[in-house]
């Protein structure tokens, strides 16, 4: 294995110049170009919101990974790939898509300001699409590096629901925590639908179920092999549930990654070396 090229995924529900919800969508722009710069394999996989312009930055379908449908609570959700080129970058970007969960102008909450009933069921179904385009690919990930909210599920997917399927056997989780992105709380329902195989049980997702953006952030935190403190004061309470352990290495938030993006460069590298 040490022979082959070094495959990064980074999934993220932000990413520069597509959709920018806080300042990581910059320096995830800055650290994927400066990876793939630097020899390692990167793919990034993103929604495709409503708000994001298919014809100014080029996206087209990607047909030969169409007939992927997605089950979300017995009902079968079409999955849409699109792709486009990172500007300045010879980087491909896959954007998730489907007409009942992108479809629309708003990302999160409707014109007025109302949160969207079916978030949860738009999370799940990315979280899975993510998982199942990469297994489409066949392009296993030596690091999966997950960024906000939306990516929460697939630290647990990758620990229970995918973790007898080859593309992902050796992969190191990444999951980047932050403060509240939402204050509301996910439907009721949110557990039982989040369970998309008989791999994965309500328990293995006990963390997540109380709905909140710091339960999401907790349970992904609890499942990754490596936390990145996305916010200089985040939580405290994540902070002391998320301690360094033999199993799980924390990285310290760091003002200077606004500017230069190596000691995550070099976490990359580092895992995919291990």
């Amino acid at each position: 294995m040490s022979a082959e090229k070094k495959r990064v995924l980074i999934v993220a529900n932000e990413l520069a110049p597509y959709i920018e919800f806080t300042d990581f969508a910059r320096l995830l722009n800055r650290l994927a170009i400066k990876a793939f710069d630097s020899g390692l394999e990167i793919r990034v996989i993103m929604p495709r919101f409503g708000s994001i312009n298919e014809r100014r930055h080029r996206l087209h379908e990607v047909v030969r990974l169409s007939g992927i449908n997605i089950i979300i609570d017995k009902d079968d959700y079409p999955l849409i790939i699109k792709v486009a080129s990172l500007p300045n970058a010879r980087l491909q970007v896959y954007f998730m898509d489907n007409e009942d969960y992108f479809k629309r102008k708003h990302v999160f909450r409707d014109d007025k300001e109302v949160f969207f009933e079916d978030n949860a069921e738009r999370m799940i179904f990315f979280c899975k699409s993510a998982l199942e385009t990469v297994k489409k690919f066949g392009w296993p990930p030596h690091v999966v590096h997950c960024h906000g909210w939306m990516t929460s599920l697939i630290p647990a997917y990758i620990k229970t629901a995918y973790k007898k399927e080859p593309v992902f056997g050796y992969s190191k989780v990444i999951y980047t925590a932050q403060n509240d992105q939402f204050t509301e709380t996910l439907s009721d329902d949110f557990i039982k639908k989040a369970l998309v195989s008989s791999e994965i049980k309500e328990k293995d997702l006990d963390l997540y179920k109380e709905g909140t953006n710091r339960a999401l952030t907790l349970g992904a935190s609890k499942c990754a092999d490596v936390v990145i403190f996305g916010d200089e004061n985040l939580e405290k309470e994540i902070v002391d549930e998320v301690k360094p352990s033999r199993y799980k290495k924390v990285v310290k938030y760091n003002e200077g990654w606004k500017d230069d993006v190596t000691e995550l460069l070099d976490l990359y590298r580092s895992l995919t070396e291990s």
